[in-house]
């Protein structure tokens, strides 16, 4: 029976790391991350988890932990943001590439510069291409629900993979919302135990974690670890479906809002598709064939997926929070373009940088590019194909 609370996306997040009680979590605090690892040192100290918690000096302390746990057999988690990731760099390709099913919790975070706290998407799509799983959520309630996911999808035997769970900082994180949380055993049982086939402390088995790899076998280890990020979009789809069956909610790779029929799409990751979704319901009302496409999973990046979702939309405006400075566009304009191409898309498309270091994106926004991509269908458009929003002249 669903559990109904008022919670923070951080008090979401922690209370599904309570449910699952993972073995070890190594964590430094960062804002807006820091609540995490509080809230657990408060639930250990409760007796209310066993997990053991390790307090290190730095977040590249924090995954070299985490890296060694996980190795050594244990279920492992940790959590950061922005800087804190950054400075986890080296590590998160080598927990990647090691094939180890760590679960972080991502509050985003600006990166520097210039000093900033507020939200933005920079830190984990800079980390996009490190080999993590990433999923995103757009309030606390998908937040809740993708931890709860993470390990299914990291351990499977098919997948092995570390999987970085994402929240909006501030905004998601710190924002009180009502949400529905499952029973403490409906979440055992479907995570189910730790059981790993190989690992560092398996008395009657010899093995290395991370040796140098010569010339002759380093690719090989690479199209492996590429095959498992392939093998990783059935396994999230798959326990997708078996979440719905105990939680009656729906998840894939993607949610439309309005878009079976829509000519006007906006593509967008992560709490703004909620303000999105507001700016669908007004232009519908006035007739408008208004939609919105919220991309849930970035890595494995579902390029196909998407472009089929959008064949029949006349026009699309794709929203990034950060900007990856290629002069043409933030990550998701970039990898979507290119699935467009691939798919022989004809779909007009707009690519707009928004919500820097926690810049607002109102419901006038969102309508004033649907406006936008109206105009640029019917010929009458002189918007610019890649351009900022929001910003301040």
């Amino acid at each position: 029976m669903a559990v109904k609370e008022r919670m923070s996306g951080n008090e979401a997040v922690a209370y599904a790391m309570k449910q699952i009680n993972p073995d070890v979590m190594p964590a430094f605090p960062i804002t807006p991350s820091t609540e995490l690892p509080q809230f657990v040192s408060s639930y250990i100290a409760n007796g209310e988890m066993d997990t053991e918690f390790i307090p290190v000096e730095s977040e590249h302390s924090a995954m070299s932990a985490a890296i060694g746990a996980q190795a050594a057999g244990a279920r492992t988690m940790t959590a950061t943001s922005s800087a804190g990731l950054a400075l986890m760099w080296e590590m998160l390709y080598v927990a990647a590439s090691n094939r180890l099913p760590i679960a972080l919790a991502l509050v985003n975070r600006a990166l520097s510069g210039p000093l900033n706290i507020n939200c933005e998407h920079s830190d984990s799509m800079g980390a996009r291409d490190s080999g993590w799983i990433q999923i995103y959520s757009e309030n606390n309630q998908e937040a809740y629900d993708n931890f709860i996911q993470a390990y299914r999808i990291a351990e499977h035997k098919d997948v092995m993979l570390p999987v970085m769970i994402c929240q909006d900082g501030f905004i998601i994180s710190h924002g009180v919302a009502n949400i529905e949380l499952l029973e403490d055993c409906e979440v055992k049982t479907f995570v189910g135990e730790y059981q790993p086939s190989h690992y560092l402390l398996k008395s009657d088995e010899t093995m290395a974690v991370g040796p140098y790899a010569v010339s002759g076998y380093g690719m090989e280890s690479k199209r492996a670890q590429a095959q498992a990020m392939i093998n990783a979009k059935q396994v999230i789809l798959d326990v997708a479906a078996e979440f719905e069956k105990i939680s009656g909610r729906k998840y894939g790779f993607y949610e439309g809002y309005f878009l079976q029929d829509a000519d006007y799409v906006i593509v967008a990751i992560g709490s703004v598709c909620g303000t999105t979704k507001d700016a669908v319901d007004m232009l519908r009302a006035k007739g408008v064939k208004a939609g919105l496409l919220k991309v849930r999973v970035f890595r494995p990046f579902p390029g196909a997926e998407l472009a089929e979702a959008l064949r029949h939309c006349k026009a699309a405006a794709i929203l990034d929070r950060c900007e990856s400075f290629s002069t043409n566009g933030g990550p998701l304009a970039a990898e979507l373009s290119a699935a467009l191409f691939q798919a022989k898309s004809q779909i007009e498309v707009l690519k707009i940088v928004y919500g820097l270091n926690g810049r607002d994106f109102t419901v006038q926004d969102a309508a004033g590019l649907y406006q936008d991509l109206e105009e640029l269908v019917k010929g009458g458009g002189t918007a610019e194909e890649y351009r900022y929003i929001g910003l301040r002249e």
